[in-house]
């Protein structure tokens, strides 16, 4: 595996990376001597906090913008990076889209983009960098996942379930890989003040606090941390109720990240 520590001069891939959990998650890595491929839809955006990284921690920064949603995405965002002649050490997939509402009220076509962002996206990519990975006999992988991947949450069901999968498809890639050199961790922050999340909010965590809950879970053994002790204790209480009481509580514990 590939500790934090042992990231200085070489590249991390942050998806999601100009704002909010990804650009704090860069931020750290940075502070530590890596390099860094940032990916994000904006590139106004994208550039921005890449010049601020650069100057900041002398680190190099290519910046990828792109939709990962959209077809052969992760298979144009490699092409990229390995024409940029870069290996990537650590993939940090921070992208994701949320949806609040009834599902009755949505959009269909909003909900499909969410899933084909927030699952299709992470799988694919993960899939292509992990084989890699696996053969070189070294790497890491940290999947963003979510408090809310822990139980169904009415009000944001496509988001909870798609997060529910990237818990899972984290922690059976963790069994399949944990003898290989390759450390696979997944990180689910609750209420988070970010872009997606900027509403109003009691006792939210910071992007950067998040940040170094990831990056600590590189240097440990684990599948999957939740960030956060309250979080952790609300995910413990809610995973163990019956659904009946648990999809309410998780809705009203969901509503707090704004």
């Amino acid at each position: 595996m590939t500790t934090t520590a042992q990231m200085k001069n070489r590249y991390a891939l942050i998806t999601g990376g100009s704002t909010g959990i990804g650009a704090a998650i860069a931020g750290e890595l940075a502070r530590h001597g890596a390099n860094l491929v940032l990916v994000a839809r904006s590139p106004e955006t994208l550039e921005k906090t890449a010049s601020t990284l650069r100057e900041r921690h002398g680190a190099a920064v290519l910046t990828v913008p792109l939709s990962l949603d959209e077809h052969d995405a992760p298979g144009q965002l490699l092409r990229t990076v390995h024409e940029a002649g870069i290996e990537v050490e650590t993939l940090v997939n921070s992208v994701g889209l949320s949806s609040r509402g009834m599902v009755a009220d949505s959009d269909p076509r909003l909900l499909r983009q969410l899933v084909d962002l927030n699952v299709g996206a992470v799988t694919e990519l993960t899939t292509m960098l992990v084989t890699r990975m696996v053969d070189r006999g070294h790497g890491s992988i940290v999947n963003i996942a979510s408090t809310g991947a822990y139980a169904p949450a009415p009000q944001v069901a496509a988001y909870a379930a798609s997060k529910a999968y990237v818990l899972s498809f984290t922690q059976a890639l963790w069994a399949e890989t944990r003898h290989t050199g390759v450390r696979v961790v997944a990180v689910s922050p609750g209420p988070t003040q970010t872009p997606m999340s900027s509403g109003p909010g009691r006792n939210k965590r910071q992007p950067v606090q998040v940040a170094r809950t990831a990056l600590a879970a590189l240097g440990a053994s684990g599948p999957a941390v939740i960030d956060g002790s309250s979080n952790k204790v609300t995910a413990a209480v809610i995973r163990h109720l019956p659904t009946r009481a648990m999809a309410p509580l998780a809705a009203r514990f969901m509503a707090r990240r704004g």
